[in-house]
């Protein structure tokens, strides 16, 4: 019962951040968390994840973040194949921009031969980012890393947990990248990391120097099993892993990818805000 009280209490709070009021919620509590918020304020931001939006229209993906007021996007290639040309490109991220959202990174591209890697690295540099999401095949590392001197932009390696045997967790990123340059490094999926029997918090803990953006979400079990689930309502210790977010002084960006509902997902994206900014208040 006290679990169940304590999650209406925090996602109450997240969606006063979101910009939905819960009944019954007082002016003065809500003082008090601004308060508390201004005086330690968070170096890590918060962000979408693209996948989120894979079967929604870009109209529709702009319209959402700007309901629950998130502003920044880790661009997925739905509304950005590839192959596109510098028109295109400028052409979507413009309506991005209009709408007050910062495309920060793109991604996760897959990597199988050294034509993806340049074309990776082309498309990078034609968004106008200083980093990408990827998940280039292990043998291609050495040329990955070639480019990434060649480009100075960094490569975010996302973990896929047990369904993929490329990168199933942060360790064995690490292991491949960690005599590599230091602008090759991790995007950890807490999700994916649950569902590898790893734990999100010591894996942000050991390769903190290497944590360079966080895919957030939540998932019904620790194990291959396990579907992502609105925010809250899982197994992911939210508040340990922003303690360690904290701990460890990260600074980068924590992007809710909500692989649930995917053609209507806005209540479950704002539950999901809503919780993650309520953890934050307390």
């Amino acid at each position: 019962m006290n679990s169940r009280r304590n999650f209406i209490r925090l996602a109450g709070t997240g969606l006063i951040a979101a910009g939905m009021t819960p009944i019954n919620f007082s002016q003065q509590t809500q003082k008090k968390q601004v308060t508390k918020a201004a005086k330690t304020p968070d170096l890590f931001g918060l962000g979408m994840a693209g996948y989120t939006f894979a079967q929604v229209p870009l109209e529709k993906a702009i319209e959402i973040m700007k309901r629950v007021n998130v502003t920044n996007l880790s661009l997925k290639d739905v509304y950005l194949p590839l192959n596109s040309n510098q028109e295109t490109i400028t052409s979507v991220i413009n309506k991005f921009k209009e709408a007050g959202i910062t495309v920060y990174t793109v991604g996760v591209i897959y990597m199988k031969s050294e034509q993806a890697v340049d074309q990776a690295f082309e498309y990078t540099k034609m968004v106008g980012v200083k980093m990408m999401v990827g998940a280039p095949n292990y043998e291609l590392l050495p040329y990955v890393e070639k480019k990434v001197k060649e480009y100075d932009i960094k490569v975010a390696i996302h973990n896929h947990g047990p369904d993929n045997p490329l990168f199933p967790n942060a360790t064995d990123i690490w292991n491949h990248i960690k005599d590599l340059d230091p602008r090759i490094g991790i995007c950890l999926d807490i999700g994916h990391t649950v569902r590898d029997g790893e734990d999100p918090s010591l894996d942000a803990e050991r390769y903190a120097k290497r944590l360079f953006d966080v895919h957030i979400k939540d998932v019904t079990d620790a194990s291959k099993a396990g579907r992502t689930v609105e925010m809250g309502r899982g197994v992911i210790d939210i508040h340990k892993f922003i303690t360690t977010l904290r701990k460890i002084k990260y600074s980068g960006m924590c992007s809710l990818e909500f692989e649930k509902d995917m053609k209507d997902p806005l209540a479950g994206i704002a539950e999901s805000i809503g919780y993650w900014r309520g953890v934050l208040s307390v």
